[in-house]
């Protein structure tokens, strides 16, 4: 049976891009489903789903925003409207992928609706945005973004072509139907990575899948930690190793791959159970604008490069210190099954002895505020072997795998 894919678009303005694009998803051996996202004007083409219908679910009437056009008003309503409709039509089975076409106000709109759809669920988004930082349009989701290249107004051999091939895309996509599916009988463990442990991080990897366990790795990089923890929220996530908090350093002073607020609270708020390491806290990640230079406020410490444009400043004693107040603030929620793990030979392959960044004293401070300011209900396990050392990494994994059996006797 062929697949039916939405397109969620304004058809005031794209009605005729979006008649094309439905006769290339046909072609294909699809149905579509049109939902028109337009508020100004009328569309050419007819909708399956009307922006009448979409202003009304997003509860106010398209004649009221009509009357005191408002961009902003417009935009929240037709959001709000369209995610209802479209979560509706997943969870009933009467949809199998989605794409949109826009400039700047469509991408945004659009991509909004897809951020509110579920992981794994085909999200294609053909826009003028695509070339340049994506990065508010896709969030933590899985949205393709494909660049239109040309203006997405009117047809020509072309831009046919762009609309033939983000029909093949997404309807590529519908048709590999496979489901994320978990074996609930063996939890899944989230682990948060950063380059610096990538040693560490396969090699638990390793010891997890030999005790049984599936894992998902993510790049605490600022998005990597906000999915990971919305996967804890979505129920894909039991368990969690979380090896990297770099993104709590970035967070405080400025670097490229800062955290959010809720960063390291959900597995406490959750109750899952976690062991913490402050893997990569012993550097800031900084975009230089000019590769391999050095700004005044680095220079009179130890400094590396990640790669030409991005510096890597080491950490200083009060830095760190600062860290840990940050730790222990965002640990206030987490329950009995945390640990807290800390590698006294390097936190990072930067900072072990002989690294790039080493810095004993540096060191010492840190692993004096752990010890004075970790919440007193989480226990403390100091190991003398760096982050990526075969031996601490067994260790982490031996005791989040007493966390997770422990908590399976607990629930029964």
């Amino acid at each position: 049976m062929g697949k039916t894919i939405a397109i969620l678009a304004t058809l005031d303005t794209k009605g005729a891009e979006c008649g094309y694009l439905k006769g290339e998803i046909e072609r294909l051996g699809a149905s579509v489903l049109l939902l028109d996202m337009g508020v100004v004007g009328d569309s050419e083409i007819e909708a399956d789903i009307s922006n009448s219908e979409i202003a009304e679910k997003g509860g106010t009437p398209l004649t009221s925003l009509r009357q005191d056009p408002s961009r902003d008003r417009a935009a929240e309503v037709m959001i709000k409207g369209a995610s209802h409709i479209v979560l509706d039509l997943i969870s009933n089975g009467k949809i199998d992928g989605i794409i949109s076409l826009g400039g700047t106000q469509g991408t945004n709109n659009c991509c909004q609706v897809m951020q509110a759809l579920p992981y794994g669920f085909p999200k294609v988004m053909l826009s003028t945005m695509a070339s340049g930082d994506t990065s508010g349009y896709v969030g933590i989701k899985d949205i393709t973004m494909m660049f239109s290249v040309s203006d997405i107004l009117g047809l020509n051999p072309f831009f046919r072509r762009m609309l033939s091939n983000a029909a093949g895309a997404v309807v590529g996509m519908a048709d590999a139907d496979a489901a994320i599916a978990f074996d609930s009988s063996k939890p899944v463990i989230g682990i948060t990575n950063l380059g610096v442990l990538t040693k560490g991080t396969m090699l638990a990897m390793e010891l997890f899948a030999e005790r049984g366990f599936e894992t998902i790795v993510f790049h605490a990089v600022g998005p990597g930690g906000r999915a990971m923890e919305q996967l804890m929220r979505d129920g894909f996530i039991s368990a969690v190793f979380d090896y990297a908090l770099g993104d709590i350093t970035d967070a405080l002073f400025g670097g490229i791959r800062a955290a959010d607020k809720n960063r390291l609270t959900v597995a406490g708020e959750l109750g899952l159970p976690q062991v913490v390491v402050p893997g990569g806290v012993d550097h800031i990640g900084i975009v230089l604008d000019e590769p391999n230079s050095v700004p005044e406020a680095y220079k009179d410490r130890l400094y590396s490069y990640h790669n030409p444009v991005i510096l890597v400043p080491r950490t200083t004693g009060p830095e760190l210190v600062q860290i840990m107040e940050e730790i222990r603030d965002r640990l206030g929620t987490a329950k009995s099954n945390t640990v807290f793990m800390l590698p006294k030979m390097g936190i990072s392959s930067y900072s072990v002895p002989g690294g790039v960044l080493f810095d004993a004293e540096s060191d010492a401070i840190f692993h004096e505020a752990v010890r004075e300011l970790l919440p007193k209900h989480i226990p403390l396990i100091e190991v003398e072997a760096a982050a990526e050392d075969r031996e601490f990494v067994e260790r982490a994994v031996e005791e989040l795998s007493n966390l997770i059996e422990s908590s399976k006797e607990q629930s029964k």
